[in-house]
């Protein structure tokens, strides 16, 4: 790839997206545009750029951008955000809005890729409703690529896609086989929206969010387009909502809008009120079962 080209690649995805390419990522890009030229019968990344440039074909930015910025995904990623949501930060909002007397509580998956992190929600949620005291419960996902929100809509994956991290009594539990792939049921895809969203534009159309999972996707940002994504995201929260990242990301000198919860990597509270402890007098749940 000419090194003009890949320049130009960079900046054009950055404008687009927010994600921010190294100089040394020329191999990364050759691997995730290579078969979008192929698809299209292009010569090779050289005519591909060149037609992207010149703006004339939308479908192909749209693919271009879509390549390089769907990541991958697995069911119960790290497991112990999770229980975290089931044994700390659920209680602590579903009482909250208990007081307030509202009806339902909102769960936000930012770039939820294919789908597996708002289905682990989704079920977690069905392991356990009595967390929720009656309140009804909305999850949305959100990604850029139109292409990953239909694959996650659909809720069919590979052998491998299914087992990444799911135990195996959730597998058997929500799961039918078909062929060599497993259908998600219904009665699961139904606990969740999906909609497509560029975190970088407004989001305002979404509403207000309790907890946000916002995970692995920081990383792939400069400075300034976390920080505007950060201001994006408690612009859609209470003053009491929970913010989880990744584990290698990190609000710090980035925004002030978010303060650490002690004790708890990953897990942010709006800054200016007090974070989720632990219920006292209650015995912690049993840790999330391994997978298959």
């Amino acid at each position: 790839m000419k090194q003009a080209d890949f320049d130009w690649l960079r900046d054009f995805l950055k404008k687009e997206s927010g994600l921010v390419l190294s100089a040394d990522k020329t191999y990364l890009v050759e691997s995730r545009l290579v078969p979008v030229a192929r698809r299209r019968g292009l010569a090779g990344l050289d005519e591909m750029v060149a037609a992207v440039r010149a703006g004339r074909d939308r479908e192909l930015t749209v693919e271009v951008v879509e390549a390089m910025t769907t990541n991958e995904s697995f069911f119960f990623r790290d497991i112990k955000p999770f229980e975290t949501l089931r044994d700390v930060v659920l209680p602590r909002i579903v009482a909250a809005r208990k007081a307030e007397k509202a009806a339902r509580i909102r769960i936000w998956s930012a770039a939820c890729s294919s789908g597996q992190e708002p289905y682990t929600i989704a079920m977690l949620l069905k392991e356990n409703q009595a967390l929720l005291q009656g309140l009804a419960v909305d999850i949305v996902g959100t990604d850029l690529s139109a292409e990953i929100l239909a694959k996650a809509k659909a809720g069919t994956y590979t052998q491998f896609e299914a087992q990444r991290g799911l135990p195996i009594q959730l597998l058997m539990k929500y799961f039918t086989q078909a062929g060599e792939h497993w259908q998600l049921h219904g009665a699961v895809r139904s606990m969740v929206s999906f909609h497509q969203a560029n975190l970088l534009h407004d989001i305002s159309r979404f509403g207000r969010f309790d907890i946000v999972f916002c995970r692995n996707v920081l990383i792939y940002f400069d400075n300034e387009a976390k920080s505007t994504v950060l201001s994006r995201i408690r612009a859609q929260m209470p003053k009491d909502g929970i913010l989880y990242l990744g584990g290698a990301e990190s609000v710090l000198g980035v925004t002030e809008s978010f303060t650490t919860v002690p004790g708890q990597r990953g897990i942010y509270c709006v800054a200016g009120t007090a974070a989720p402890t632990p219920a006292t007098g209650v015995k912690p749940a049993a840790p999330l079962a391994k997978s298959a």
